[in-house]
């Protein structure tokens, strides 16, 4: 049995962690706010998951995506 496996590196870049904290932190915001039912700032929380999602295209597209000018790659 062998570990090896083909990793296709998805993940591991600087744009998809900070697409993923930042929704993370979104769905966390809109979950106790659900709670409490403030619902405005569940809207806000809907609207920083959007921003999350657009951050993680944004850096992707300017290089910090995984296989990117500005990524740095990793060995496991």
């Amino acid at each position: 049995m062998t570990t090896e496996h083909a990793d296709p590196g998805h993940g591991h870049s600087p744009a998809a962690w900070t697409a993923v904290v930042i929704m993370l932190v979104a769905f966390t915001i809109g979950t106790v706010a659900f709670f409490f039912e403030v619902e405005w700032l569940v809207w806000a929380s809907a609207g920083l998951l959007v921003a999350g999602v657009l951050v993680g295209w944004a850096l992707a597209k300017a290089g910090y995506g995984v296989g990117g000018a500005k990524s740095s790659v990793s060995s496991h």
